[in-house]
Formats: structure tokens, sequence, C-alpha cells
């Protein structure tokens, strides 16, 4: 099968993902075999590429936000059955029995593994993925409008989550990527309030076509103080300027996986009236079910760009530049 394979981390500059011809992945016992049709980008990919995140697999196929129909089952499997279309996203196993797997705290499993990461993942023509980390896509979405929903919706809606968002809340994005333009159709769908400050032109126009409040590039510049926040950019000197802007008693999450360092902060100033600062790690199985339902309820359309697989490089390129409003989204042939 053909594949764009990482064999060497390196700027994405360098196009360092070549199409190559690998072997067609087959099912072990418990896993199904996907014949993929799409695969959303993100920036986890540019962190595992240019090695932000540690290499832990060489040769490793990239992408976690994959669309495809099931081909082929492994010994054992009951859940899913051939010719489903299902989504792989970036949580790919976790061992089940430990401390936070069994108190429905999975994303912090120190066995989890990942999908592009520890394993091939969906810049290819197949992949494997265990059948209970499967997700069934509802019929409402195409395939390239569900892509974008495995990875930066799943992410986005467990960061509202972690921002604890309350009725009739006012709620603020840092950065306005992927993950935040699929959070601000939720929050409007709940009814809340959105303040969007973010850099980029292209992303400030698509903030307020989604219905924001206020968009601005300054943060300082917001005329509301919040109540919950979630900084999606990876930016660590956003924290403190955030952390002004919530109201007493609010809560600030910070969604990415990777963050630039935090500058030191002032107590008072910053963290006193009981205001929360929140980290997001991954994801549980759980909030991929929620975010797919409420999403299909709520009828979320992210906005995508569709490239050729194999023009995997252009894509994350164009992403590392901020040139792609909403999500690149991979269509393999």
């Amino acid at each position: 099968m053909k594949a764009m394979l990482l064999s060497k981390i390196a700027p994405i500059t360098t196009s360092p993902l070549r199409l190559e011809e690998i072997e067609k992945p087959s099912p072990a016992a418990g896993e199904v075999l996907v014949k993929l049709r799409c695969c959303a980008i993100c920036r986890t990919d540019l962190h595992v590429i240019e090695g932000e995140l540690p290499e832990h697999k060489k040769l490793v196929v990239p992408g976690h936000q994959a669309v495809g129909i099931v081909e082929k089952l492994g010994e054992g499997c009951r859940r899913l059955k051939i010719g489903q279309r299902v989504g792989i996203a970036w949580l790919r196993s976790t061992c089940g029995k430990c401390e936070y797997c069994t108190s429905g705290r999975e994303n912090l499993c120190e066995f989890a593994r990942f999908s592009g990461w520890d394993a091939d993942g969906g810049y290819a023509e197949y992949a494997v993925v265990r059948e209970d980390f499967a997700y069934l896509i509802p019929e409402v979405f195409g395939d390239l409008e569900a892509a974008p929903l495995l990875c930066a919706g799943i992410i986005g809606y467990r960061s509202l989550k972690r921002a604890n968002p309350r009725p009739r809340c006012r709620l603020a994005l840092y950065g306005f990527g992927s993950s935040a333009h699929v959070v601000i159709q939720i929050a409007r769908h709940r009814g809340y309030e959105v303040y969007v400050a973010t850099r980029g032109q292209s992303h400030r126009e698509l903030a307020r076509q989604l219905g924001a409040t206020w968009v601005g590039e300054n943060a300082q510049q917001m005329p509301q103080r919040v109540d919950s926040a979630i900084i999606f950019a990876p930016a660590g000197e956003l924290v403190p300027a955030a952390l002004e802007k919530l109201k007493k008693g609010g809560t600030l999450a910070l969604a990415g996986i990777y963050m630039s360092d935090v500058p030191a902060m002032e107590y008072e100033k910053h963290l006193f009236y009981e205001r929360d600062l929140r980290s997001v790690t991954c994801n549980t199985r759980q909030d991929g079910i929620e975010l797919l339902k409420e999403a299909a309820e709520a009828a979320i359309r992210p906005h995508v760009t569709t490239y050729p697989f194999q023009e995997a490089n252009r894509a994350l390129m164009d992403l590392k530049a901020d040139r792609i409003s909403g999500t690149g989204v991979l269509v393999v042939p």
C-alpha cells in the first residue's frame, strides 16, 4: 500500500514525509483493517514530525483523524461489521486495568498508545485499529466533515468540559485553529457568548462568520471579563493575560499537548479569587462518543481545505504558517 512515511525527524520545511510503498497491515486479534478515505491534519502531527514530541517509533506513518471503511475483522471482533464507516483517533489503546482506566480517566493511562506516534496512523491507504477504540461515524457527516471531529473536535470538546462552562457562559478562545472552530459551533449551539483572540486575519473572519460576539488580535482589548477560557495556541505567554480576563471563580483550560514555557505570575493578580488553571491531556473514548452525538445534533460542520494525501508536506507547511482556515484534510485516492 502507499503511505506517507516519516523516516527521520526534521523541520516540515524540508519535506520529511516520503511517499513509499509499504506492506499492507493485517489486523491482529481484536483489531479491524480499515480502508481509508481521508485523514485530517493536526498540529500534533507537526510536533511528532519536528521532534517536539520524543520519537516513539522509527519509520512511522503519522495521522490520527482518519475515516474509512472496515474491510477485514481480526479474530474475536464482534462489535463492528465489514462495510461500516469508522474513525481512527489519537488515543489508540489503554491498558484497561490501571487506577486511571478503572476510574473513568483512561486519558491518563501510563500505558496509553497513540495513532501516528506509537503505531502507524492515517496518512496511508490502510490502517488497523483496535475494534473497541474505533468510532462509528454518524450518517449526517460526510467523510471530510467527520475527519476533523476525531481530534480537533474531541480535544476541543474535552477542553470545553475542563473549562467548566456555566449556563449563559461567556467563553474566551485564544487561538482559532481547527479545534477552536469546532468549539465555537458547540458553544453557540448551547447559547454561550464567545470572545476570540487570534492573530490570523482569515481566522478572525471565520470566527465572525461562526457567531463570535467579539473578535480581535490583542487579547488585552477584550471588552468583557469571561467565565471560562481555553488557550489553543501553544504559547505559554498567553496564560497570565488569559487569567487576568477571567471573572472571579472562572476557569482557564490549556488545550495543547505542547506549550512554550509559562512566565512567572502574581498570585493576587492572576490566581486569587478562586480562578482555576487546568491542563488537558488527550481524551477518553466517552469524550469522543459525546462529541460526535452533540455535533450531529447541533449540525456542526467543520470548514475544510482538502489536499491529495501525497501532498501531506505542503498541507502541514500551510498549517504551520496559519494559511488554513478551519482544518486541512488529506484525501486518499
